[in-house]
């Protein structure tokens, strides 16, 4: 079997990426989502998975904030992620959160949260965040909130709303 690759995300792939999303959530809004934050969240890191020349998987951090003031800390959100259904599993999104981990401090990001399964996004560093004075604007998705410090005490004496783009209200992720 060909080994994945990361790259970054190209045109190209805008049309394979949609489908894509939408096949790993078996509904449209996370792809609506992907095309919103493309045009509308910068910086941003949107990363596919291939394998053998097929676009097998993809991922695209956007920015988040805590709070909402002009001086807001900004931090990388994670999401979506997505893997064609016949190739999860594969190693392809652990692939890509780790890819795009790395990547997230050259763009001044030294923490990542995410909304997830805590179970699941543990292997990566994750921690649940809520106990710890960070809240989503939909507080029962909070026991999901986590985040991972990529820079040692970036966290540190912060609390508050967790903000993600404006691109996951419209489109009705969030």
């Amino acid at each position: 079997m060909s080994p994945i690759v990361i790259r970054d995300e190209r045109p190209a792939d805008h049309a394979s990426v949609y489908d894509l999303q939408a096949a790993a959530f078996g509904q449209r809004g996370e792809a609506d989502l992907v095309v919103a934050l493309r045009r509308a969240a910068q910086p941003q890191i949107s990363l596919v998975a291939e394998r053998a020349g097929r676009v097998i998987g993809h991922v695209i951090f956007s920015p988040v904030h805590i709070g909402r003031g002009p001086d807001a800390p900004e931090f990388g959100g994670l999401a979506p992620i997505g893997v064609w259904p016949e190739f999860q599993r594969s190693g392809a999104g652990s692939a890509l959160i780790r890819a795009g981990l790395a990547r997230c401090p050259a763009l001044g990001w030294h923490a990542a949260f995410l909304v997830g399964n805590p179970a699941y996004y543990r292997r990566f560093g994750f921690e649940p965040v809520a106990a710890h004075g960070f809240f989503y604007k939909h507080r029962q998705f909070d026991p999901a909130l986590q985040a991972i410090e990529l820079t040692p005490g970036a966290l540190a004496n912060l609390t508050g709303e967790v903000v993600y783009h404006p691109a996951f209200d419209q489109t009705g992720t969030a």
